[in-house]
């Protein structure tokens, strides 16, 4: 499980583009929130 959440998070940070902290912040939070309410419909 981590190491699928460690390349979802990296996909995502290099998908994104994001040339701030902040905005990389926000990216990994809308993975982590994704990730929630996919487990949560199973």
């Amino acid at each position: 499980m981590k190491k699928l959440m460690f390349i979802c998070l990296m996909l995502a940070s290099l998908l994104a583009g994001c040339n701030t902290l902040h905005g990389m912040g926000k990216d990994i939070e809308r993975v982590g929130e994704t990730i929630q309410s996919a487990t949560k419909k199973k």
